[in-house]
């Protein structure tokens, strides 16, 4: 069952906040929209196509992104406070003074740094609000990096920010716990033209198997961009790469500083609480297009959603895809303006070697502001 506070906050005035509250028409009693309503969207949805340029692509960041001082300034926004008293109440804990204060080595767990980059970035989409509002309201898309793809959700109107928050919180406690488990990490690698990760990675298995590790995991967790890669696994298999890294064309391979092997078989044992959650939050269709990291494509409905979220804790996140997916299109098409609402600029990095000419109307929204 979905603790109280979170039933109270979700129905409190942190449900309606303001540039969060893009949500599909619903009944009286919040269940999802009637056949004719539904009828309606679907109308809706084929509206006569608009120029691209002008119109906005959001883009949120996961796990990583993070550091001391986000957060910082942007109090004085709308909702912003009331997103981090909620989520005090939510979590058990003071986010706002970790954010804030740190310590560092508290913010980076996986179980801290989660609802953390996940409050921040809806937070900077109230700061984008303020300073440019039509770009939240010409918003057709959305997209986020792992945990960020909550983030995504309850922008959309899918899902709403307390329940989403508490699911974060139980997605991050259980990959936080399977990743206590087993020795593993991550590995960030970029290869050569010539590099075949999915070769290096049954090399590095077959490694594992010699040394007595059984069933070894060793896999593609992130597809990042041409090249880019993060591979996930044992820790002795990603040991194995990184001593043959020449053998297999990898450029650079740099462990990650994460707790696990996020986004591989490994994660298993965190699927089942996180399922769990999802069966109990309100998730609607998402207003506008959202795309799954999964097989970066748009979700389509709520058991999509609640699918799909599920599937990627032991999937790949296909961010490269994702990225071909929102921004492909004919020789001398315009492209959309792109945000990055949150902790860090990864994404606008990624999106610099994906896609040179959409990367020239990116902007990134950050999560701390001076405080004069």
């Amino acid at each position: 069952m979905l603790p109280s506070v979170v039933k109270g906050a979700s129905r409190g005035k942190v449900r309606s906040l303001g540039s969060l509250s893009l949500r599909l028409c619903t009944d009286q009693h919040g269940s999802p929209p009637p056949d004719e309503a539904a009828a309606l969207l679907e109308v809706k949805t084929r509206r006569p196509s608009i120029d691209p340029s002008t119109c906005s692509v959001l883009l949120f960041p996961g796990q990583g992104s993070q550091f001391v001082g986000m957060g910082r300034g942007l109090l004085k926004y709308p909702n912003v406070k009331d997103m981090f008293t909620a989520a005090k109440k939510i979590l058990g804990y003071d986010l706002l003074s970790l954010c804030l204060e740190g310590p560092e080595e508290e913010l980076m767990k996986t179980v801290h740094c989660q609802p953390a980059v996940f409050v921040t970035s809806l937070a900077a989409v109230e700061r984008l609000n303020q300073e440019n509002p039509k770009a939240i309201e010409s918003c057709v898309a959305a997209a986020g990096f792992s945990v960020g793809e909550f983030a995504a959700l309850v922008f959309s109107g899918s899902m709403n920010f307390a329940e989403a928050l508490y699911a974060v919180k139980v997605r991050a406690e259980a990959m936080q716990k399977a990743s206590d488990m087993v020795p593993s990490g991550m590995l960030s690698v970029i290869g050569r033209p010539q590099a075949q990760y999915k070769y290096a990675c049954l090399q590095a298995r077959e490694y594992c198997k010699s040394v007595g590790i059984e069933e070894p995991v060793c896999s593609v967790a992130n597809y990042l961009f041409p090249d880019g890669r993060v591979i996930a696994g044992h820790q002795k298999a990603l040991d194995y790469l990184q001593q043959n890294s020449k053998r297999f064309y990898f450029m650079r391979a740099k462990p990650l500083a994460v707790s696990g092997a996020f986004h591989s078989e490994l994660m298993q044992s965190a699927t089942e609480p996180l399922r769990d959650v999802l069966r109990q939050v309100e998730v609607r269709r998402p207003e506008i297009n959202v795309y799954s990291n999964v097989d970066g494509k748009r979700y389509m409905n709520e058991s999509h959603v609640r699918r799909q979220l599920v599937k990627q804790l032991v999937s790949p996140v296909k961010w490269e895809q994702t990225l071909h997916e929102i921004y492909e299109r004919m020789q001398g098409k315009k492209f959309p303006y792109t945000y990055e609402v949150g902790p860090g600029r990864q994404l606008g990095a990624t999106l610099q070697k994906c896609n040179r000419k959409a990367f020239t109307n990116y902007t990134h929204v950050d999560a701390t502001i001076s405080d004069d």
